[in-house]
Formats: structure tokens, sequence, C-alpha cells
């Protein structure tokens, strides 16, 4: 039986600042992505989503409704150790997740 793949973490790097001069990082917040694969059922990531981040039926199933037609959906956003947390939860339950910072 194969195992299940996981997906590298995405992380945008910025250039290093020049020397002496100090550069000012915005306050960026991290986000979860879950995306969408040919292995789980709708209802299985819709109960993840519940089960895991608390969110209510309605939440949890227009959320997994954007992974299955959009092909992703941000499912939690925080600090970066929040999301890599969140992210190693989702690869726990056997989705396709990643981090990436939130650009807008």
């Amino acid at each position: 039986m194969g195992g299940v793949s996981v997906a590298p973490v995405e992380i945008e790097r910025t250039a290093p600042a020049e020397e002496g001069h100090a550069v000012a990082e915005p306050d960026v917040p991290w986000v979860t992505i879950v995306h969408n694969d040919p292995v789980n059922l709708m209802s299985y990531v819709t109960y993840v989503f519940q089960t895991y981040f608390g969110y209510s039926k309605d939440k949890a199933h227009k959320l997994m409704l954007d992974v299955h037609h959009k092909g992703r959906a941000v499912v939690s956003s925080g600090t970066r150790e929040e999301m890599e947390r969140d992210v190693q939860a989702m690869h726990g339950y056997g989705l396709w997740a990643t981090l990436s910072q939130d650009r807008g």
C-alpha cells in the first residue's frame, strides 16, 4: 500500500537587508492552505475542519466547497508557529496542506 504524499511547505523569502540598514518587516500573518486532492471525501474534509478547528458545520462545508471547486482554501491564519502546527495537524488527518505568508 502506498503512503500519503506530503506537499512541501511554501515559504516566501524576502531579500536580506543591506548591511547597516534595518528593514521594518510588516506584521504579516501566516495562513494554512488546504489543497484539493483526489483521495479524501468531501464529507471527511468537512468533518476534519469541524473537529480540528471547531468550525460550525456551515463554515466547514463552505471551506470544503472552496477546496473542491477552487482547488484550495485558507482555513486558518496566525503566527508562523501556529500555522506550522495546523499544517502538521492537517497532514495527520491525511489532507494536503501548506503554509504561506498572507500577502493580501
